[in-house]
This record gives C-alpha cells, sequence and structure tokens, in this order.
C-alpha cells in the first residue's frame, strides 16, 4: 500500500529509518497516471521486502520536490534510513521497476 505524505514534518519523520521507494508526482501528468496502476501492482513484492511506497504531489509540497531537486514529473528515489540511494525520472514498468529498487538497496 502507497502513504500518500500531506507535509514535509510527515515526509522527514518517515524516511529517517526504513526502505522506502518514493514517488514525486502531480495528478496532471500523463506518465504519473500510468505508474499508479504499476506502483499498485508492485506493492506485494516490495512490501515483502519491507520497502513502503510514499507519494508527495509536487503541486501540495514545493519546498520538498525543491528540497529534492525534482525538475520533472514523475521522479521517483530509492531511500533508506534517511539517505538516497537512487533516483530516476520517467515511467518504469513494474518488472524494471522492482529490478531497480532491489538492486539500488543492495
Amino acid at each position: 500500500m502507497s502513504t500518500v505524505v500531506t507535509t514535509v514534518e510527515e515526509f522527514e519523520a518517515k524516511i529517517t529509518s526504513g526502505k522506502y521507494l518514493v514517488d514525486f508526482y502531480a495528478t496532471w501528468c500523463g506518465p504519473c497516471q500510468m505508474l499508479l496502476p504499476v506502483l499498485e501492482e508492485v506493492t506485494p513484492t516490495l512490501e515483502q521486502s519491507t520497502v513502503e511506497i510514499l507519494k508527495v504531489n509536487v503541486d501540495e509540497l514545493p519546498q520538498l520536490a525543491q528540497k529534492f531537486g525534482v525538475m520533472s514529473v514523475p521522479t521517483l528515489f530509492v531511500i533508506e534510513d534517511g539517505a538516497i540511494k537512487n533516483s530516476e525520472a520517467g515511467f518504469k514498468p513494474a518488472d524494471a521497476l522492482v529490478d531497480w529498487v532491489t538492486t539500488s538497496l543492495a
């Protein structure tokens, strides 16, 4: 299950410990909408690896997008215990997304 982050404080408190796939998105973004069912599809696989999905709306939390240098959406980050392990912009199919997250955390 993914969690929609609503405040900067909530986001910063969450990422301090644990493994996360963070999706910076916008509701008006076509590729972001294409990514929604992919994230739902990979959630059970990622949960087995204790990876939680966080979603950040760049229009509602622009300061967070700016802090992370998000220039386009969707932009995905893999974060472990507060440290950015990897980031990439654009759509990814399910298999490629799982492989990317798993490799980033290896």
